[in-house]
């Protein structure tokens, strides 16, 4: 009886012994990694979750490739990692002086993030609109026409816009019965609409809203070539384009709605409404054959928004297939920021 005594403290403190050892090896194991600690100093129990997630993480891998790994083991002792710290910027993509000191403060500097945010949140409301989701395909079983709303007396209509309106009404989809149509085009001209510019309507907001068959631009497509004024040029069209499509220019990738939105190219007045004679598409020549791949005339903008993109287009000029002809001649004091390529630049532009 008192030899099982014997064996039974003995057993017992041998236990209590090995269990004292494992404890001391935790606590050597967690001193040599202190780093983890500044993770979560307040939730001294964060290390045993982080190591059952190991653990979890490490069975549901092994069960998706099925390919048995070791278990992550704790890494040596090493001391925190620090990211260095440096000044310096990316090197831009124009040389020399055409990087203007001021073209990057220019950006909205008179509206703050909250006003844009604002203004972004009021117009594009439906920022998640897609095809299948706020387009009503049903319009479209019996074929795809497109209905142009009838003007109201005394519309000022642009030379563009009755370009964009015409070439509609002449093509093989226009319908006069809006029960048919598939898409709607405003008659109300909303190309431009900088608040400084003489062709700025107004009252569209109002105008499109008393539309019968607006149901908050569902299968409307609504066209824009400018929107909004100096200094800051925000996309504040003055009207909610709700789950309308947006042909736009120069639309900022924030707002754009990828497969729904439409970007277009800024084309001016003078742009024709037709090209090419009659017969000069044929049903094997598409697109047709052309001397010229990509041709570009206009202002470079040597300071302010858009001066970045404009001052680099030299770079994908050839001479031959791809012309970009600029002028620094923009704004009274052009000459006070002219550098090395403007009078090359305004000669070529003049030709």
């Amino acid at each position: 009886m008192q030899a099982k005594k014997r064996y039974l403290l003995v057993s017992v403190g041998a236990g209590l012994l090995f269990l004292v050892y494992l404890w001391g090896l935790q606590i050597r194991d967690f001193q040599q990694q202190p780093y983890q600690y500044h993770l979560f100093p307040q939730y001294p129990q964060y290390h045993q979750y982080h190591q059952y997630y190991q653990e979890y993480q490490y069975y549901h891998q092994s069960q998706d490739v099925y390919q048995p790994q070791p278990l992550p083991q704790r890494s040596p002792s090493r001391p925190p990692r620090h990211w260095p710290e440096s000044t310096e910027l990316l090197e831009p993509y124009l040389e020399g002086g055409e990087q203007e000191e001021d073209s990057p403060q220019l950006h909205h500097q008179h509206t703050s993030p909250r006003e844009r945010r604002a203004i972004r949140d009021n117009i594009y409301k439906n920022r998640r609109c897609r095809m299948e989701t706020c387009f009503d395909f049903a319009r479209c079983q019996s074929g795809f026409r497109v209905y142009i709303y009838p003007p109201q007396r005394g519309d000022e209509v642009s030379e563009t816009y009755q370009k964009i309106l015409s070439s509609i009404k002449e093509s093989r989809f226009y319908t006069t019965d809006p029960s048919r149509a598939c898409l709607f085009i405003l008659a109300v001209d909303t190309l431009d609409r900088d608040q400084l510019s003489a062709q700025y309507i107004q009252n569209v907001r109002s105008r499109i809203q008393s539309l019968p068959t607006w149901s908050d631009g569902r299968n409307h497509l609504i066209f824009n070539l400018y929107s909004g004024t100096w200094p800051d040029y925000t996309e504040d069209l003055g009207f909610e384009v709700g789950q309308a499509m947006l042909a736009k220019a120069s639309a900022d990738v924030v707002n754009f709605r990828p497969n729904f939105d439409i970007s277009i190219p800024l084309f001016s007045k003078e742009h024709p409404l037709k090209g090419g004679g009659i017969g000069y598409l044929t049903l094997n020549d598409a697109p047709p054959s052309r001397k010229y791949l990509l041709v570009f005339k206009g202002k470079r903008y040597l300071t302010g928004i858009g001066s970045e993109t404009r001052n680099a287009l030299y770079h994908i000029h050839n001479g031959e297939d791809i012309i970009l002809l600029t002028t620094c001649k923009h704004g009274k004091d052009w000459e006070k920021h002219k550098d090395s390529r403007c009078d090359r630049d305004n000669e070529e532009y003049s030709k």
